[in-house]
């Protein structure tokens, strides 16, 4: 009887251990599951656009390594309102949105409340692409009046103070900031009109309610193309590869002159290491993608993936950049 007692503790031992160990294993085995249910992809911005455009490609591109990704747009309040509702999603990494220059390093400047910290509520997942701003013309305005290099705009704009205007995506966007920025660099008085989104800015600059304006690379290409517009210059400090032969604003002159538009996938604040690498490797797959490398160069963007600290050191170098720029132009909101 003592030996079957033995042989009944023996077994009960055994099962508590196997147990224990099933317990302490349940949460590695959860963890090196992510992602196990489907993705919610924040576009801040309404659909149709670059961004929007590239979220659902790269949703198409990762299911294979992550599983569903929903698209979904939040638009308003210049980025803010789909940025705060993921900054306020639980942490897990199920909840990604696609950042922009405007809402992560812009914005913190132009908005006395934010409903996110540029900084803590997120966490960088990768850089999606780098693209230039364009300086754009009317193209009647400009032949008519033989512009045909930045020099010759502010030389024109300083012979006609406060009579050239230049349109922009709205109030606190790249574009108003470069408006704004070139009035300063090159000393001239031109007057800013914000529209509801660079497309019917766009239009204006077309019907010649406008005379110039900084567009995204991305969405001026066709109509430089077509020759709708003059191009004068790219805003950054290096050349576009689209367009090689367009100098940069500082090469025409304009000194001290760098603003481009950039965007990338960011995850909530406090996301676990261990999800941000497993996103991180997937986009960066996707972006090496011939489908998505061929849609990156079409906006003149030559994507570089790299890791999560590449993407949060440009966000710290841009914050401080665009504060100066802020302070600098004058730039307001309203």
């Amino acid at each position: 009887m003592l030996s079957g007692l033995k042989s009944l503790t023996s077994a009960v031992s055994a099962v508590a251990s196997c147990l224990a160990l099933s317990l302490v294993a349940a949460p590695v085995a959860a963890q090196d599951s992510f992602p196990s249910k489907p993705i919610q992809f924040i576009v801040p911005y309404s659909a149709g656009g670059p961004l929007d455009g590239m979220a659902r490609l790269l949703a198409e591109k990762v299911k294979g390594d992550l599983g569903t990704v929903v698209v979904e747009n939040k638009p308003g309040a210049g980025g803010n309102i789909g940025a705060g509702q993921a900054a306020k999603a639980k942490p897990d990494g199920y909840t990604l949105v696609m950042g922009a220059v405007a809402i992560n390093a812009i914005n913190p400047w132009l908005y006395d409340e934010l409903p996110f910290d540029p900084v803590t509520s997120f966490e960088p997942v990768i850089l999606v692409a780098s693209v230039p701003n364009v300086l754009i013309l009317n193209s009647e305005f400009a032949t008519n009046n033989k512009i045909n290099t930045v020099q010759d705009l502010a030389d024109y704009a300083q012979k006609n103070p406060g009579l050239l205007n230049f349109g922009s995506g709205g109030n606190g966007s790249a574009g108003h900031l470069a408006g704004e920025l070139l009035n300063v660099r090159a000393d001239i008085n031109t007057v800013h009109v914000p529209y509801a989104g660079a497309a019917p800015a766009k239009m204006a600059l077309l019907a010649g309610q406008t005379n110039f304006m900084f567009d995204n690379l991305a969405s001026a290409s066709a109509l430089i193309k077509d020759g709708k517009v003059k191009a004068l210059a790219v805003t950054t400090t290096d050349r576009s590869s689209i367009y090689p032969d367009l100098p940069t604003m500082q090469e025409a002159g304009i000194k001290n002159f760098d603003i481009g538009t950039w965007f990338g996938v960011f995850a909530t604040g406090g996301t676990p290491k261990a999800a941000i690498d497993t996103l991180n490797a997937a986009y960066a797959k996707a972006l090496n993608d011939p489908d998505v490398r061929k849609n990156l160069l079409t906006m003149g963007s030559d994507t570089k993936p790299g890791t999560p600290e590449d993407l949060a050191a440009l966000v710290k170098n841009d914050l401080a950049k665009y504060k100066e720029i802020v302070e600098v132009s004058g730039a307001k909101l309203f």
